[in-house]
């Protein structure tokens, strides 16, 4: 709030206050945008809004009233096979796109969205300019107003192309592909030669009824993705912190050396150690041949490391253990060199041994620290495409599942990857987007919640 030299008080212009005590040119800015502007000498600032305010009626008489006629039904004429005298051959007449019609219906409402924005910052700067000059203070003209956002208000300029790419870029596609959910577009239903539709919450019942075909397959996936995150994060991590803690001690020498050779590990792409693995652990990889040529198993026999679900699940884990210690090793090396070193004397002073120092000084301390990261990585695990896909592909794969659609390997991320990209059922990949979505949030807020470094920000300061 400022205070002129009249002493009127110039506060922030709301939308609501511009229209109950804005002068007749402020509330005429709802009809004609920029009116209250120009009405105030800020002239190109008034021409700006109006030319942006036309370009938007232009768009939303010339093509949003098409969209949103067909936007309900997704359009209604299909492609069509008709006989053309004038050539004596069929062709196929253009019908509805409903694929287009989609997404021309998203822009429609975030443009639409934009602009009702847009449209309340264009009454709320009439006002402002409308109490300048009710006040007697000078109303900034147009190289002021860019001179104040490349000084004063730098920050917001600054974020104003990245804001308007995240919205373009992430947030438009994303909308576009989870509208899909509530659509029937699958393989069945595949433009330009077929039409979909709205289903409503159909796709979403399909996927998660525990009798029918699709749930019978989303839900074994489920769990065997909360197994395996469980699995990949919390062994990762303690190992990786035991593996720290061991190289911290002092007994061990050449530290910098053993902590080089987990790091070398790190320095080879994750994907070239993983599709080095799935080469090695095939039937007749090397691991394979070795051991029938040293006798350990016979000589047609082969370790079913991909070829068993149990034995696919326990190799896809080790071999994550093998990728993810190392960098579980270098956060927590950096954290145990900063935990006070008098914490540890006091407790050895009170008689505290190993253990007792390990579970009430350097645990719960890493745990302070790690808590978030942990919970980012269980998410990531969750949604751990990579390791997946590049190591076992899913495998083995069953007719137990959705149209042989997904193997026992498979986490949600990958079988909708298959769903989508293999099998073309764009609808319940689009659901099984969401609801991972979801599970990931809940339990990311819900778990920070519970985190001591949330409820307690300063204990370890």
């Amino acid at each position: 709030m400022k205070k002129s030299k009249q002493g009127v008080v110039i506060g922030e212009a709301g939308f609501l206050k511009a229209l109950v005590k804005g002068d007749i040119f402020t509330k005429l800015s709802l009809l004609v945008p920029g009116l209250g502007n120009i009405r105030r000498g800020q002239v190109i600032k008034g021409i700006l809004f109006l030319c942006i305010a036309a370009a938007y009626w232009i768009y939303f008489f010339g093509t949003g009233l098409a969209v949103l006629e067909k936007l309900p039904t997704l359009g209604t004429k299909t492609q069509e096979k008709v006989w053309d005298e004038a050539q004596g051959i069929f062709v196929y007449e253009a019908g509805d796109n409903s694929l287009l019609i989609l997404l021309s219906g998203v822009i429609f409402v975030f443009l639409t969205a934009a602009f009702l924005v847009f449209w309340r910052a264009v009454v709320r700067s009439a006002y402002r300019a409308e109490e300048l000059a009710r006040a007697g203070r000078h109303v900034p003209d147009f190289r002021e107003e860019i001179e104040s956002h490349l000084n004063g208000r730098l920050h917001r300029t600054l974020l104003c192309l990245p804001v308007l790419g995240v919205l373009v870029f992430t947030v438009l596609p994303l909308v576009f592909m989870m509208s899909m959910a509530f659509t029937n577009y699958d393989r069945e239903h595949q433009v330009p030669g077929k039409l979909f539709t709205w289903v409503g919450l159909d796709n979403f019942r399909t996927v998660l009824d525990f009798d029918g075909a699709f749930g019978r397959t989303f839900w074994p996936i489920l769990g065997w993705t909360f197994t395996w995150a469980i699995f990949a994060t919390f062994l990762n991590y303690i190992l990786g912190m035991l593996l720290a803690i061991l190289i911290n001690s002092k007994p061990v020498r050449w530290k910098g050396f053993w902590r080089f050779c987990f790091i070398l590990s790190i320095a080879v792409p994750q994907f070239v150690t993983l599709l080095t693995m799935r080469t090695l652990l095939q039937p007749n990889g090397a691991t394979n041949v070795l051991l029938r040529e040293w006798g350990l198993i016979a000589p047609d026999a082969a370790l079913p490391f991909f070829t068993n679900a149990t034995w696919a699940r326990v190799t896809i884990i080790l071999v994550n253990i093998w990728v993810g210690v190392p960098y579980t090793l270098l956060t927590t090396t950096g954290i145990l060199q900063n935990i006070p070193a008098e914490l540890y004397e006091a407790a050895r002073v009170d008689g505290a041994n190993a253990r007792v120092t390990f579970f009430k000084i350097t645990l719960p301390y890493m745990l302070f620290v790690t808590a978030p990261t942990l919970i980012t990585t269980f998410i990531t695990n969750i949604n751990n495409f990579n390791v997946i896909y590049l190591l076992s592909g899913g495998a083995p794969a069953t007719m137990e599942y959705y149209r042989g659609t997904a193997g026992k390997t498979d986490l949600l991320v990958t079988w909708l990857y298959k769903l989508t990209i293999d099998n073309k059922d764009y609808c319940y990949g689009a659901v099984i987007g969401i609801l991972t979505f979801v599970i990931s949030i809940v339990i990311s807020l819900a778990a920070y919640r519970r985190t001591a470094a949330y409820k307690n920000e300063e204990g370890f300061q």
